[in-house]
């Protein structure tokens, strides 16, 4: 193995991160934002009011996005196992 795949196998790791987490990541701001706005043009300093809508969001999303999250790990795992079954580590 020369470092040229590590360096594959490792961007290849990160990007999964990335892509995978992305999505929630972004509906969490997204909906901080909307409450942090909505709270400072009203005044009202709940704190459930944060909380509570972020939650809701992100488990709506992880709902909807969980079979795209779930086959971005599955094919990194899939090519690093082949890797270690052709001998590849």
């Amino acid at each position: 193995m020369t470092e040229a795949d590590t360096h594959t196998i490792l961007s290849d790791a990160f990007l999964t991160v990335l892509y995978a987490s992305g999505p929630i990541m972004a509906i969490a701001l997204s909906i901080g934002l909307a409450v942090a706005f909505f709270q400072a043009l009203t005044q009202i300093q709940e704190m459930t009011l944060t909380f509570v809508p972020k939650i809701v969001s992100i488990f709506l999303g992880l709902l909807v996005l969980l079979p795209f999250m779930y086959a971005m790990v599955k094919r990194l795992s899939d090519t690093v196992f082949d890797l270690i079954i052709n001998g590849g580590f």
